[in-house]
């Protein structure tokens, strides 16, 4: 039922996906203010001084328009609207000035995830389901975002308005998070890396619809549907 990541259109030649998705967790604002009073508590003690990633593998990418699959026993899932960004050139320890220029390009990112409590270390059947990551529609070229920290992200269930988020509130500039990253590990041509997500995250249930909108970069839509009998 799921669609093939080959299904994924990429327009900025020529560049492919490479597969490899990070995510990034509590980069957003909504999303530290929602576990400030957890991140308090041992063992953390305070929020985050580096960026937390995880990695949505292969199995989790999908096109848009291809179903999402609520698994058995569930009666939900969580979209997670983000901005994408597409490796072009190979980044390592990355400064805040060239940082950008190893930007391939933007797309929109739904990093679905069965709903949990866990902020730092979510378990991987949480978050790396069969198609867990629809991206699309297109990856649009670095030139063509004037500021890719200013731009609005619009979530859609059944084309009502569900959520609005903005760039301009990620703890981290799509920049620093690249320079900051790229300290510690190397990213490729054709890796994707997502900036982190708005909280809390809309509920989404099977037979509905989510649309994803981020100025500039077009909508990702893909249905929700119960697992197959």
């Amino acid at each position: 039922m799921l669609a093939a990541i080959h299904a994924i259109p990429v327009d900025v030649a020529p560049f492919r996906l490479s597969g490899v998705v990070y995510g990034t967790l509590l980069n957003h604002r909504t999303a530290v203010d929602e576990v400030a009073a957890g991140a308090a508590l041992p063992p953390y003690n305070a929020p985050p001084r580096a960026p937390v990633l995880y990695v949505k593998p292969h199995n989790t990418l999908a096109a848009p328009g291809s179903w999402v699959e609520i698994p058995a026993g569930m009666n939900e899932l969580e979209a997670g609207a983000c901005l994408g960004l597409m490796i072009g050139r190979t980044a390592c320890r990355l400064t805040l000035d060239d940082a950008l220029d190893h930007v391939a390009g933007f797309l929109i990112v739904n990093d679905v995830s069965v709903p949990h409590d866990v902020f730092y270390r979510p378990s991987i059947r949480l978050k790396a389901r069969d198609g867990f990551c629809p991206m699309g529609p297109a990856v649009i070229a670095r030139a063509a975002v004037a500021d890719p920290d200013s731009l609005t992200i619009r979530t859609y269930v059944d084309r009502v308005l569900v959520q609005e988020a903005s760039t301009a509130d990620l703890v981290r500039s799509v920049a620093r998070l690249l320079s900051d990253v790229t300290d510690f590990m190397t990213l490729r041509p054709g890796d994707v890396l997502a900036v982190g997500v708005a909280r809390p995250a809309p509920r989404v249930r099977a037979g509905q619809t989510v649309d994803i909108e981020i100025d500039g970069l077009g909508t990702l839509s893909n249905p929700f549907a119960g697992a197959a009998a």
